[in-house]
């Protein structure tokens, strides 16, 4: 597929995801999504891709959902329409989420209403120094469309999130750390490196091992503690048949580095 409002490249075991649509602050259209769903194909099918990074090019990380796309419908066909778009949204967003990959966000600026709930679906999030962020869906009407108001209350709690939504304020990334929404700050213009250091330390790691530690986390969350510690036995004994268990254990052994194979 050719791309046009994504850039997908691979940087060592990392596959990046760039917005990029600068003039519309990354805004999501329609073409964005069906681009970006085909990049995670590639991501998804290149074993050697260990974890997948999420940015944006120019200024913004992404200003939410194409609100000239969808203000320039007729009026009479802008609620279906908008309707269908946001659950071509929220597909994407939920795949994101159940990726069976670690998702990096790295946000190089603005983020916010669409763009915080793409933030939201990411495992972890690095955010450059001057980066922003927050939900901005009330200073035009619009209520959350792509899970935010599901997703941000469990990231932050109800009455951080309430206060996101209510006055639609962008705060620095340096005040959400605290609150579990932002993982670490990088100084400015030291983003990617960052995301690179990062990788780096997950590249070593077994690609089985973190998609069902992934898998074990976000089920658990869902669960009673009682079903989720049941569901990490089940797992384990499940894992222990695999190849990247036994190549971990005889490494260990044999005081040399691991090769998995993520089987």
């Amino acid at each position: 597929m050719q791309f046009s409002d994504i850039v997908y490249e691979k940087r060592g075991r990392g596959g990046w995801i760039r917005l990029n649509r600068p003039d519309a602050l990354n805004a999501i259209s329609p073409r964005l999504v069906d681009e970006f769903n085909a990049a995670l194909d590639s991501a998804d099918r290149d074993a050697d891709v260990i974890a997948v990074t999420i940015t944006g090019t120019g200024r913004a990380f992404c200003s939410g959902a194409d609100l000239k796309f969808l203000g320039e419908l007729p009026e009479e066909e802008r609620p279906a329409s908008t309707a269908a778009f946001l659950q071509r949204v929220l597909h994407l967003l939920n795949r994101i989420e159940r990726f069976g990959k670690p998702v990096i966000g790295a946000v190089n600026g603005l983020a916010t209403g669409g763009g915080m709930e793409l933030l939201l679906c990411c495992d972890l999030v690095i955010a450059n120094a001057k980066a922003r962020l927050g939900d901005g869906h009330a200073n035009f009407g619009l209520l959350p469309g792509g899970g935010a108001s599901a997703r941000l209350p469990r990231k932050i709690g109800p009455t951080r999130a309430k206060y996101l939504f209510f006055t639609g304020e962008l705060l620095p990334a340096a005040d959400l750390v605290a609150t579990g929404l932002v993982t670490e700050v990088a100084p400015e213009g030291k983003l990617e490196a960052a995301v690179d250091n990062l990788i780096g330390k997950l590249s070593n790691k077994s690609p089985l091992g973190l998609r069902r530690m992934k898998e074990l986390v976000d089920d658990g969350l869902d669960q009673p503690k009682e079903v989720a510690l049941r569901a990490e036995l089940v797992a384990g004994a499940l894992h222990s048949h695999s190849y990247d268990v036994n190549e971990g254990l005889a490494a260990f052994a044999e005081k040399r580095p691991p090769k998995f194979l993520g089987r």
